[in-house]
């Protein structure tokens, strides 16, 4: 029940060789700008030693500022990642809270969770169904649900997260939360890596049947299963540019084919 991800607008040249503002972007037809490139800011919230005392304050304000700038000159994304224990790295654990305050202070800009980790040891399904919808509420139906395993041991291992088994259990979950953000009532599951019986998972989010659906994908493989799944693709990787055209060609190729299964 994933949605493939829609086109989403941005500023585009006009005729009379000027941007057009984010009204007139609003109000643009969505296959006129195909194959536009779109603009967003990324964040990880970085804090290198010595804190200050008013070190992590300051990181978010300065943060929640940029992003007010981002959305009047015409970015289409912020994305904010989801990491635990990762000091100096990465002081963003709750990035929920970050983009609902982004919402308030940016009435134009997509909210990205870069992403929201999905196996069930580092929160319950029905959690994350949950906090997507209401950050889509929140925000008028601007949010772009970034899903993922997670990589780095310090946090699998906080949260009892077995290596082994973590891309299962994103896929178990990934099912069962597009599932919660649709069906009155869910009709529960019993499952490899957790159960549930039938609740009516509230709220609903704006953006139906849910928010466009993304995973993090740090190898081409998992390229290929968001293509077959029907959902987009998250990839930080560096690469050259004729390689990446390669990757971005077998992704539509997929999607495009009946290899894409949208679950």
């Amino acid at each position: 029940m994933c949605a493939i991800p829609q086109l989403l607008k941005f500023p585009l040249r006009t005729g009379e060789d000027r941007l057009q503002t984010p009204d007139e972007c609003l109000k643009a037809d969505p296959v006129s700008i195909r194959g536009a490139v779109r603009f967003g800011i990324f964040y990880e919230h970085q804090l290198p030693r010595p804190w200050g005392d008013d070190g992590e304050r300051k990181l978010i304000a300065d943060a929640l500022e940029q992003v007010e700038l981002a959305d009047r000159v015409g970015f289409d994304f912020v994305w904010e990642v989801e990491h635990h224990f990762l000091e100096e790295y990465s002081h963003s654990s709750a990035s929920d809270v970050f983009l609902a305050a982004c919402s308030q202070r940016a009435p134009r800009i997509r909210l990205g969770f870069g992403i929201l980790p999905l196996p069930p040891g580092y929160q319950h399904p029905a959690r994350v169904a949950e906090t997507v919808a209401m950050l889509d509420l929140v925000s008028g139906g601007r949010v772009e649900f970034g899903t993922g395993e997670t990589s780095s041991g310090m946090e699998l291992a906080g949260f009892g997260v077995d290596r082994e088994t973590k891309r299962a259990q994103w896929d178990e979950a990934l099912d069962v939360v597009t599932r919660m953000m649709v069906e009155e009532p869910f009709a529960g599951w019993e499952g490899r890596f957790f159960d549930m019986p039938p609740r009516n998972v509230v709220p609903k989010p704006v953006q139906r049947p849910h928010p466009p659906v993304w995973v993090a994908c740090s190898r081409r493989e998992t390229i290929r299963v968001a293509a077959e799944k029907g959902i987009g693709a998250l990839s930080f990787s560096f690469i050259e540019p004729e390689d990446a055209r390669e990757w971005v060609d077998e992704y539509e190729h997929i999607i495009a084919s009946e290899r894409c299964v949208p679950g």
